[in-house]
């Protein structure tokens, strides 16, 4: 099954884009992020031929899953959880369990949104840790809104000490790591400078100064079935793009 992670960035402003990229790339799951709607208004009459767990929020925040196969469960939320629609959780009819995530930017490293993001990942980390301490297969997809590494940026110096590359939260990420998950992309392609995100400011996209931000992690039973991944430009080139564009990953289920 192909599974994919896509920070959409207003779903009502992309929705063609997505339907069209599903047609195209035939993903089975698709975890989306900054939906910014609320559950009321998702489209789910264009989306009907999904199976949906949706997360909403006026203007700000969003996440949904997209499935071919039936959602059995879904959880809403993680642990001290703020009311922020930042989190979705869905147990598939094959076993395989799939969450999309949207990690708070941070806003800067002196902001108090620093460390609220910081806490996030730690309760993303929780979570984990008890869907591993069930035996739960899992992929966790999204917009991490970290770069794990050197290689995940455009320029180290330019970056270094800087949300999005800030040491503390490059740690948290590899806590999950450390935990078992496998970083899908990461795992089967190792050349550096291969971004999912590129600033809509300062010709970034042209001049491909991005950032890779967006991740799916799978446990260690789904990474044992990993087959490919990838990230996939093409919907960063078209007419009013999101600043993400898709990451995906196949995995035998």
């Amino acid at each position: 099954m192909k599974i994919a992670t896509w920070n959409v960035n207003s779903l009502k402003a992309r929705l063609g884009h997505l339907r069209d990229w599903a047609g195209q790339a035939a993903p089975d799951v698709v975890l989306l992020q900054e939906t910014k709607c609320q559950d009321d208004d998702f489209p789910r009459l264009e989306l009907a031929d999904w199976h949906l767990a949706i997360r909403g929020q006026k203007t700000y925040n969003g996440v949904a899953i997209l499935s071919r196969l039936p959602i059995v469960s879904e959880i809403r939320q993680l642990p001290g959880d703020d009311g922020e629609a930042r989190y979705i959780e869905a147990s598939l009819a094959n076993g395989l369990t799939v969450a999309s995530i949207y990690v708070p930017m941070g806003q800067s490293v002196e902001s108090d949104r620093f460390p609220f993001k910081l806490a996030f990942l730690d309760a993303v980390r929780q979570r984990a840790r008890q869907l591993l301490a069930d035996e739960t297969p899992f992929v966790f997809g999204g917009d991490y809104n970290v770069a794990p590494e050197a290689a995940d940026v455009f320029d180290v110096q330019q970056m270094e000490g800087q949300v999005l590359f800030h040491p503390e939260e490059r740690r948290r990420f590899r806590q999950l790591l450390h935990l078992g998950l496998t970083d899908c992309y990461r795992a089967l392609n190792p050349e550096p400078h291969r971004f999912s995100w590129w600033d809509y400011r300062a010709g970034a996209w042209p001049r491909d100064l991005g950032l890779r931000i967006d991740h799916l992690l799978a446990s260690p039973a789904a990474a044992d079935r990993l087959a490919a991944s990838g990230i996939d430009k093409t919907p960063r080139g078209l007419d009013k793009p999101s600043d993400h564009t898709p990451v995906w990953c196949e995995v035998d289920y």
